[in-house]
């Protein structure tokens, strides 16, 4: 992301908010990220990082590794970010063409469809939760082993079962603790790791290849 002075400012408000935390230095740029794009501090205490999910996902942007999201709404928040770094491959369950189904949702078809392509992808879940619910079948059978999942998205209906059973599997993830979340906060998430990352691969990275 390119910072202007009101950025900086924002951020410093941000800190001065937050105050005392038990974040790593990682973990506290995507909070702040987060609360940044939504001026929302209750999400302080609602991101959940699990173990290594920083490190695996900031190496697997630097190896170039597809990335997979749920709706355009991601694709286009994190595109800028993503171009001017790595230029890792970027794809959407929604635009994805796959046979006319009644059982699962279009994003649903769509990141199956994906997944399988990609069975070692970073996925991106910031609205659909039919989506999270068909990676985490795919994974708990073994079928793909993603490098990282990031699962933000809005329920109201088994969002807690389907979070659980994520949590439950070795994938290193990144989620809301809450009914709360969209697509903005995948975004900002994405952004954040795509920044560190930068920071701890991009010297040696060759935007050319």
């Amino acid at each position: 992301m390119e910072w202007h002075v009101t950025d900086a400012q924002s951020l410093a408000i941000i800190d001065s908010e937050i105050g005392d935390h038990v974040f790593s230095p990682a973990e506290y740029e995507i909070v702040r990220r987060v609360v940044y794009a939504t001026a929302d501090f209750e999400y302080k205490s609602l991101i959940r990082f699990s173990e290594h999910a920083l490190q695996a996902g900031a190496a697997a942007l630097a190896a170039r590794t597809t990335i997979v999201v749920d709706v355009p709404m991601v694709q286009v928040g994190i595109a800028y970010d993503i171009q001017n770094t790595f230029a890792n491959p970027v794809y959407c369950s929604m635009e994805t063409v796959t046979r006319p189904q009644k059982e699962k949702t279009l994003a649903a078809w769509g990141i199956e469809t994906l997944a399988k392509r990609y069975p070692e992808g970073i996925f991106v879940v910031g609205q659909a939760q039919t989506a999270l619910t068909a990676l985490i079948d795919l994974i708990e059978a073994e079928e793909i082993l993603p490098a990282l999942i990031i699962a933000t998205p809005v329920g109201f209906v088994d969002l807690d079962t389907a979070k659980n059973r994520l949590q439950d599997s070795l994938v290193p993830h990144i989620t809301i603790d809450s009914r709360k979340g969209n697509a903005v906060v995948a975004a900002a998430i994405v952004d954040g790791l795509v920044d560190l990352a930068w920071q701890a691969y991009g010297q040696n990275a060759n935007r050319g290849s």
